[in-house]
């Protein structure tokens, strides 16, 4: 829970419903949010370098470890991978490229090329999401077989023991749904005038971080399932070192933060009522490393083979205000839009970038001490007593 402390005062929810959907917002229930579709300006496929700074520093990791860990002995002629939060594919289709080409390696080194196998690639994403972009964006190789697979992360997806290799990344920071108690005016937990934990009271940080915990041990327990023993899943984790000092760097919070200030402040000039900063939170928590070490480490279904911390150098693309406030919105903006209306967006992301010119932080990246934790997971071995 030290990414809950700071001299910051805010409160978040990725959680957003439809006014005419069944799901209530203050009931904790998960909108149907998604990244920003199709190509256009505001689109993730043209706003996601941030992310995709990922895929280079994981590379000769990802390589690595599938050299010296992937068993192939008992690989018949499908090899099954997963991408768990696809999205519209930009970037996970470099991802997906590095894995199958360092698998077809792994064949060969070991002598095996009459064996290599044929790919299936399952892309996983919510219901909602752009799925047609991704279907129409495919590189051309034919490296391998294509699957969509929509639904939540949090439950299982695949037939049991049927996939050889899992992947996740940027991901699993978003929570399954918004602390119940943080929304709930009769809870000491209840995060009024706030849109996320960073900042706030102790008691709201522990329901994020609980949510957190929770959510991730129902994501890997739904993998453990899906996975064959033996088979390897690699996670890239966004989140925060232990301290940072917020006077002189930035981090992922420090962003969340300044964008619910923004909406506060819209609030105040009656752009909208106030009671809507109360019914919404993000659902995002970004764990500290020892909190997601310690984590995983409770699950009986996987070897811990490898965890380490990143730098991401596609913060290195988000060369000003400007460019950050885009890559926000193409993340944030189906949420705010199904809460706070389309009409106010203009105006927030025009507040947002504002505040962050009148911040000298910000105009150099090297402020942003937003880390990455690598984890490569091993499913152990079915135990049958």
């Amino acid at each position: 829970m030290l990414s809950c402390r700071s001299g910051f005062n805010l409160r978040v929810q990725n959680q957003v419903v439809d006014p005419d959907s069944s799901n209530d917002v203050r009931g904790g229930m998960l909108g149907q949010y998604v990244m920003n579709g199709g190509e256009g300006p505001n689109s993730y496929a043209q706003n996601s370098s941030y992310q995709g700074g990922v895929i280079d520093v994981a590379k000769p990791i990802l390589e690595e470890e599938i050299s010296r860990k992937l068993d192939i002995k008992h690989i018949s002629s499908t090899f099954r991978i997963a991408d768990f939060g696809c999205s519209t594919g930009r970037n996970s289709f470099a991802a997906m490229q590095i894995i199958v080409e360092a698998i077809k390696r792994k064949f060969e080194t070991d002598g095996k090329v009459m064996q290599i196998p044929d790919f299936q690639v399952f892309f996983n994403d919510k219901v909602t999401n752009d799925f047609n972009t991704l279907f129409s964006s495919l590189p051309p190789q034919g490296l391998y077989h294509v699957t969509g697979v929509p639904g939540s992360f949090h439950s299982r997806l695949l037939p049991r023991a049927s996939l050889h290799f899992g992947y996740s990344c940027f991901s699993l920071h978003w929570l399954s749904e918004v602390p119940k108690a943080v929304l709930d005016n009769t809870s000491p937990a209840w995060n009024s005038g706030k849109v996320h934990y960073f900042g706030a009271r102790r008691e709201v940080c522990e329901e994020y971080a609980n949510q957190y915990a929770k959510d991730i041990k129902s994501f890997l327990d739904s993998r453990a399932e899906e996975l064959v023993p033996g088979g390897l899943m690699a996670l890239l984790v966004p989140a925060v070192p232990a301290s940072w000092n917020p006077n002189s760097a930035y981090t992922v919070l420090t962003e969340v933060y300044h964008l619910g200030s923004c909406l506060v402040d819209m609030a105040k000039k009656g752009r909208f009522y106030e009671d809507k900063i109360d019914s919404f939170n993000y659902s995002v928590y970004f764990p500290v490393p020892q909190e997601l070490k310690a984590i995983i480490e409770k699950s009986d279904n996987y070897i811990m083979e490898r965890m380490e911390i990143l730098d991401n150098p596609g913060k290195r693309s988000l060369t000003g205000p400007k460019e950050r406030a885009s890559y926000l919105r193409a993340v944030n903006e189906g949420m705010l839009v199904n809460h706070f209306g389309t009409e106010i967006m203009d105006e927030l992301f025009d507040r947002y970038t504002k505040k962050l010119k009148a911040s000298p932080l910000f105009s150099d990246p090297n402020s942003d001490k937003t880390i990455l934790i690598f984890v490569l997971l091993q499913r152990k071995p079915i135990m049958f007593f």
